[in-house]
């Protein structure tokens, strides 16, 4: 009898750590007040949220996610962010979370905007910081919606680099992308412990990911705090642009401030995205 419960102890702890190694994401729970999911971008350890949580935890049940194959996250098989969205649904409904406030940066703000689409009902709002439904469009020159393959050739290049001239390519991208140079080495950080794979075709997944027409099955509030940097009326070009299809979308434009929103323009930020979820 002894012998069949240990036998049973140890199948239960192997099927734990399988199941734990299969995640698509991890999540830190701090808290207790109305549930809000906090979303990282590509690429980043949800500690990018961490001045936020200290804020949102007083009033709010904040379920903070870093995505696998992120900050140390173990990675998962493709396709990677449909995984991500379906794992979401699921962890809504499992931990019976009540309408939920959705609030993404970048990546994260996408992902929002795309669950906030399919399941009409589940979420109370959607704040996404510096997000667009569709980034390709953004990117590629002459974007019609094309999808691109996985083995494309600046993929291959990405996948074959070495570890000193990936660095040095995260280096250049942040220092474009946060203007506050006391977080520039931390995001840095967070880009440079990605596993690869996950870095290349997660993007590919990401650039695939075109929403401009199904947001408008969106119902819920969309707020957007959007930055400005490099210019402000390119910025509101490209809002007004991609958003067309939701109308009643609310953009705030952070002055003097690139893709971090949250670091460059802190207090601005968290009074905005306080009153967001008020």
């Amino acid at each position: 009898m002894q012998i069949r419960i240990l036998i049973l102890w140890i199948v239960s702890i192997f099927t734990c750590i399988q199941l734990q190694a299969q995640s698509s994401f991890k999540v830190e729970v701090s808290g207790k007040g109305d549930p809000v999911l906090l979303f990282p971008g590509f690429g980043c350890s949800g500690e990018v949220w961490t001045e936020t949580v200290k804020r949102l935890s007083a009033t709010n049940e904040c379920h903070t996610f870093t995505f696998a194959g992120f900050n140390h996250v173990p990675a998962i098989d493709t396709p990677w962010l449909s995984t991500i969205k379906d794992d979401i649904i699921k962890y809504v409904k499992t931990k019976k979370l009540s309408k939920p406030v959705l609030l993404g940066h970048s990546l994260g703000g996408t992902l929002s905007l795309w669950l906030a689409s399919l399941e009409t009902a589940m979420f109370k709002k959607v704040i996404a910081v510096d997000a667009l439904p569709a980034s390709a469009a953004l990117m590629i020159p002459g974007y019609n919606g094309q999808k691109l393959d996985y083995n494309n050739p600046q993929s291959k290049t990405i996948l074959q680099m070495s570890d000193s001239a990936f660095k040095a390519m995260n280096a250049q991208s942040v220092a474009y992308m946060c203007l506050n140079k006391d977080k520039q080495q931390t995001i840095v950080n967070w880009m440079n412990s990605c596993d690869r794979k996950t870095y290349v075709y997660g993007y590919v997944d990401m650039l695939n990911l075109d929403l401009r027409e199904k947001i408008s099955a969106i119902t819920i509030p969309v707020t957007i705090l959007a930055a400005t940097f490099p210019n402000k009326q390119m910025a509101e070009n490209t809002y007004t642009t991609q958003y067309k299809n939701l109308p009643g979308i609310q953009v705030l434009y952070a002055d003097n401030a690139a893709h971090f929103v949250m670091y460059d323009q802190p207090e601005w930020f968290i009074n905005n995205l306080i009153k967001a979820i008020q």
